[in-house]
């Protein structure tokens, strides 16, 4: 049984009670008629970037004015995007680090959507609201703890909302699971697993020119992502990219909507995959096989939450292995695990009982009973995007959101404790382990918060 209110409810009665009001003033007021272009523009048009441009160009309802980036071919390429599909071209931003904030002068852009490294996300995500627009930031939002604070502080100041574009949270087997937490199947929840354990090493070492693109090369030397990512392995021992498995996670436990993080303590292994890499595909006296990377090779990181369930999260980026997510669900009536794809199910609310004590069964037939709604509804839509599908999703909510002048079902309290897990295991770490309180940056609304997030008639 569906225990939560819609979106739209809950949007009406907070908006009713003032509580939306308070945070969220500018979205309520003056908003447009729902079937008014949608005006976007980009900051970040490399590959990442190109993809969302590339998405949004699906949609009859969206215009893209303008985009912004600095690298004279991620401009060409995405000018190519809209040659390809008939539309005008935008206006460039090219002129310095900080052509944003030309762009962000203008009165025709109601949301920006930001894909640049990740030191840039917040300065531009802060100016995106105080520029009155709507902010859409890539993964993570945030690299230092303080940077989380200034986006929520700047979305209460200034109304503006910004969205974490969490991809992941809209895959088609969490969404499943999400629908079964809300109805019961798995019980009261008490333990989830998650993180993000994929070979990394052929992108923070990327010269370009290499066969495959690969190489020993990073930084200045380096192409695409290996020209910033790869220092974050050099400078930082944490998990570094944590919201892939969090977020889902977090939905599954109501985190700031009854429930919220508490403190956490982080691991990590010795660094040995990177100098490894760098010695194998340049030899021992590369450069960069002189260089000491910080980033431990597998960063464990365990979460106590408010109501009494425990997460584990898993970076691994440095080591041969295949890519997982490594989800599992676990409540007092079952579990699920992402990895092998299987299900347990013991005296569950419903129609489905695992058959036999103690034995795994395949998870496809649930995953058909309990497919989200949203994955019904647009699956064919969905097909022309990126990562499966999700993308498809990721940017539907931000545009629909934009759209109907609503705050996102990803919000910017989501994308401030979802990011912030990276700057505090780094110091949990640092400190050989220590346990480290996770700041609550609803302050104290998650009390009260309703759960938004994949509800049946929303987005």
């Amino acid at each position: 049984m569906d225990f939560t209110p819609t979106r739209r409810q809950f949007i009406r009665t907070a908006a009713l009670t003032g509580a939306t009001a308070s945070v969220f003033p500018s979205i309520l007021t003056g908003a447009k008629p729902v079937d008014a272009k949608v005006r976007l523009g980009f900051i970040g048009v490399g590959a990442r970037g190109r993809s969302h441009v590339d998405q949004a160009l699906y949609r009859d309802d969206v215009v893209i004015p303008a985009i912004c980036d600095i690298d004279a071919d991620s401009i060409a390429r995405t000018n190519d995007i809209f040659k390809k599909k008939g539309k005008p071209l935008p206006e460039a931003y090219t002129k310095g680090d900080e052509a944003f904030l030309q762009m962000l002068k203008r009165d025709d852009l109601d949301g920006v959507i930001i894909a640049t490294p990740w030191e840039w996300h917040v300065p531009m995500a802060v100016a995106t609201m105080k520029a009155g627009k709507y902010a859409g930031v890539e993964v993570s939002a945030t690299v230092k703890l303080k940077e989380s604070w200034d986006l929520v502080d700047t979305s209460e100041k200034t109304g503006m909302p910004c969205m974490i574009m969490e991809n992941v949270c809209y895959r088609r087997d969490v969404l499943a699971i999400l629908n079964m937490v809300r109805q019961g199947l798995f019980g009261e929840m008490t333990y989830a697993h998650c993180g993000y354990q994929h070979d990394l090493r052929n992108i923070k070492f990327n010269d370009g020119k290499s066969i495959g693109g690969v190489g020993a090369e990073f930084g200045a030397k380096g192409y695409s992502e290996a020209h910033w990512r790869t220092q974050h392995s050099v400078d930082r021992n944490g998990d570094v990219y944590p919201t892939h498995g969090l977020g889902p996670v977090a939905h599954w436990l109501n985190i700031n909507r009854g429930n919220r993080f508490l403190h956490l303590t982080s691991t990590a292994t010795k660094s040995r995959g990177l100098h490894k890499y760098v010695v194998d595909k340049g030899g021992p006296n590369h450069p960069n096989a002189k260089v000491n990377f910080k980033l431990g090779d597998v960063v464990t990181t365990v979460i106590e939450c408010a109501n009494g369930e425990n997460i584990v999260i898993i970076h691994d980026t440095n080591s041969p292995r295949p890519y997982s997510l490594g989800f599992r669900a676990q409540g007092t009536q079952g579990i699920w695990m992402d990895d092998n794809d299987m299900i347990y199910l013991e005296g569950a609310t419903g129609d489905h009982v695992s058959p036999k004590a103690h034995t795994w069964e395949p998870f496809a037939a649930y995953q058909e009973k309990y497919d989200h709604p949203l994955w019904k509804r647009h699956v064919q839509t969905a097909e022309n995007a990126g990562h499966g599908g999700i993308d498809f999703f990721v940017m539907r909510a931000f545009i629909e959101s934009v759209k109907t002048k609503t705050p996102p079902p990803i919000d910017v309290y989501d994308a401030a404790v979802w990011s912030a897990i990276s700057p505090l295991s780094e110091e949990s770490i640092a400190g050989g382990s220590k346990p480290i309180q996770i700041p609550d940056f609803t302050r104290g609304k998650w009390k009260t918060n309703k759960p938004i997030f994949g509800l049946n008639d929303e987005f």
